[in-house]
């Protein structure tokens, strides 16, 4: 089923996620609403805030990120992160021009590290520890930071926050290109 996708300004997205239980009502299910919903909008990653539940629970396909026929691993990387918890990031900061589907139509570059050592509990509630580069470290932190009530444009410079406040103020009134089913606040 797809979901519809809560845009800036409502509320459960500056929310702290709670944790998800192993006893969840219909889990499985809500994590494939939600890879099913990421595909549909042509996502890569997509956080529960994001679809109105305050839940510890990330979807990530990060197959689209690159167009390197040889990093067979980003291609490859399709998770459902339960209870993510970020242990540490490492590596150069790395500047990319990154958006979100709670702030349709907004590019904006965000710097972030370029690795990420993760541990969460996959779709059996099996506990994992990853580490991550790239893209797929990119994907993960952008999608984790919405579990802490973060947005991307939360992360630009003070000067650009204010550049671009006149939008976010627009997408908040639904004044934008609606490609999906929204909920504005």
């Amino acid at each position: 089923m797809i979901l519809p996708i809560y845009v800036i300004g409502n509320s459960v997205l500056r929310k702290k996620a709670e944790d998800v239980t192993k006893d969840y009502p219909d889990l499985k299910k809500l994590i494939e609403d939600m890879f099913e919903t990421m595909y549909k909008t042509d996502g890569v990653g997509l956080a529960a805030p994001q679809v109105g539940l305050s839940l510890r629970l990330v979807v990530v396909d990060a197959g689209g990120m690159t167009d390197d026929e040889n990093d067979v691993f980003t291609k490859s990387f399709k998770r459902a992160f339960i209870n993510p918890e970020i242990i540490e990031t490492f590596g150069e900061n790395v500047s990319y021009n990154e958006g979100c589907l709670s702030i349709p139509g907004l590019y904006e570059n965000v710097v972030r590290p370029d690795g990420v050592k993760i541990k969460y509990y996959d779709e059996n509630f099996q506990l994992k520890e990853e580490t991550l580069t790239g893209a797929c470290a990119r994907v993960v932190q952008h999608e984790f930071d919405h579990l802490e009530g973060v947005l991307f444009t939360d992360k630009v410079g003070a000067l650009k926050r204010k550049l671009i406040k006149n939008k976010l103020a627009n997408i908040a009134k639904g004044k934008f290109q609606q490609r999906f089913k929204v909920k504005l606040a």
